[in-house]
């Protein structure tokens, strides 16, 4: 009788396996990985967690202390400081994540097309030098002046000032891979430039931008909040951390507590947000899978 032959169990790929490792032994970006999951959870499930409407007003609770009703008090309006900052959870985190998304998409675009074309990268890059001289906050205030104070206007300005560094990581990566032998092999049977770029360079480019990516969250979420807290970011009736430490900024000698907790919100949102992009960056590193 033929023997048959049992096929041996499927283990992850060596890629993922070294992923994997990786981060088991970064226990600082499981940690991070952590943080962040559980205020994506208070975001979404604001409606729920909140005890009351984050934009009532009741004059005859204002500035009461922590207590068993009042998690984290009320501010001057007597509006409820610990609903108001789980729903400002959705707003930093959409803003944090939107800008992530949008700069790494234009500027991936963007970067592929300058590093590969010489005669363009001379133009393009002038122009982000320029807009990377001004610094982001400023940038963000002059272009918020332009238009009205809104969440969507929030999000363009802070992309357009994180774009120039996504265009210029991905336009070095592009200028070592173009000198590549399989690019000049693709070249010179032909490919057209669309397909270089999206079969041969793309995919290595992502691993660089994926990290790069939580630190824009990171940074978008910090600029919000500055943006919010001087009165240029998201209007009044959108609560968020930062308008909540604008509000309570007069009031830190007797009723502390309530920039206290949107700071710490915010505070931990970014740790976490930027030990996960440390994890990622150890975890994709060559470098680092080669001393392994």
């Amino acid at each position: 009788m033929a023997a048959v032959a049992i096929p041996a169990p499927k283990s992850a790929s060596p890629t993922w396996r070294f992923v994997r490792d990786a981060f088991r032994r970064h226990p600082t970006a499981i940690a991070g990985a952590v943080v962040l999951l559980a205020m994506v959870l208070i975001a979404l499930l604001a409606p729920w967690l909140g005890t009351t409407d984050p934009l009532a007003v009741s004059p005859i609770r204002r500035l009461r202390p922590p207590s068993a009703e009042y998690w984290f008090g009320t501010d001057m309006l007597g509006r409820d400081v610990y609903s108001r900052v789980i729903y400002g959870a959705r707003v930093s985190l959409s803003v944090g994540l939107a800008v992530a998304v949008l700069a790494t998409v234009i500027g991936l675009a963007i970067g592929l097309v300058t590093g590969y074309l010489r005669w363009l990268d001379a133009i393009v890059m002038r122009v982000m030098d320029g807009l990377m001289s001004i610094p982001s906050v400023l940038l963000a205030i002059a272009l918020i002046a332009l238009t009205t104070a809104s969440l969507r206007n929030v999000i363009v300005a802070i992309t357009i000032t994180e774009i120039p560094r996504v265009v210029r990581l991905v336009r070095s990566l592009v200028l070592t891979l173009r000198e590549q032998p399989y690019v000049e092999a693709a070249v010179a049977s032909g490919t057209r430039l669309p397909a270089i770029l999206v079969r041969h360079i793309l995919p290595n480019t992502l691993a660089p931008l994926l990290v790069q990516a939580t630190y824009i969250c990171a940074s978008a979420m910090i600029t919000e909040a500055i943006l919010s807290f001087i009165g240029a970011g998201t209007p009044p009736n959108i609560p968020s951390w930062g308008n909540i430490m604008a509000e309570a900024r007069s009031l830190i000698q007797i009723a502390g507590t309530i920039l206290l907790f949107p700071g710490m919100f915010l505070s931990l949102t970014v740790l976490s947000v930027n030990l996960l992009g440390d994890g990622m960056r150890d975890a994709l590193d060559p470098r680092l899978a080669r001393r392994m």
